[in-house]
């Protein structure tokens, strides 16, 4: 008997280019996120310390979803034609690295841990939430990276770049959860003091070293 030749195998040249994008994107946007900054390691210290961890992973990842969905409809076009928007972004960036970073700074010179935490009273939710948007909304590399880099590579998909788009965002959703959530397998190594000191220390470096390079690109 001859079967039909119209089976699964239009279905799947429809749906192979879409899934191909997704990953495209999935790739690309894991590869721009997974490095050492200032929203990391702010994500990192919040696991560990195990505070506010849901509303941290969600501001950021939330986050970036919008600026990624931003740049593929076309916004990137607008950050590059507005060089002073930039550099404004970068200065005000730069001005609250200099100071989270500072303070990371005091902490490591205090000896202040976060495990146990000596008394200290956790910051509050507002608190904690407005500085995740900080980091997020004040760094201009985010910006280059998901509005102009990814909006722009999402268009050499033509008619999938929301596939592209989602496969991206799927991947800031999954590593702010896994390495707020995840930071909880850390904990016996910061049980020490001196653990939490090195943390901070690296976390102040980060910042101040991050707040530097923005203001010498202006």
């Amino acid at each position: 008997m001859n079967w039909p030749s119209s089976g699964p195998r239009p279905y799947r040249r429809r749906v192979l280019p879409d899934v191909l994008a997704a990953l495209s994107g999935l790739g690309l946007g894991l590869s721009l996120i997974v490095a050492i900054g200032g929203q990391n390691a702010f994500v990192l210290r919040q696991g560990l310390a195990r505070e506010h961890v849901g509303t941290v992973v969600l501001v950021c990842a939330a986050s970036d979803v919008a600026l990624i969905a931003a740049g593929v409809a076309g916004a990137g076009a607008l950050v590059q034609g507005r060089p002073a928007l930039l550099d404004g972004v970068r200065l005000a960036g730069a001005a609250f690295l200099t100071v989270y970073g500072l303070l990371a700074a005091r902490r490591a010179l205090r000896h202040d841990t976060l495990a146990p935490r000596g008394g200290a009273v956790p910051a509050s939710l507002a608190a904690t939430a407005t500085t995740a948007l900080a980091l997020t909304w004040l760094n201009p590399h985010v910006y280059l990276d998901t509005v102009v880099l990814l909006g722009s590579i999402a268009q050499s998909h033509p008619g999938r770049q929301w596939w592209f788009a989602a496969g991206a965002a799927l991947g800031s959703i999954a590593w702010f959860t896994a390495l707020g959530y995840g930071a909880r397998l850390l904990r016996p190594l910061f049980s020490r003091p001196r653990a939490w000191q090195v943390l901070d220390v690296a976390i102040a470096v980060v910042m101040l070293a991050l707040a530097a390079s923005l203001v010498a690109a202006v």
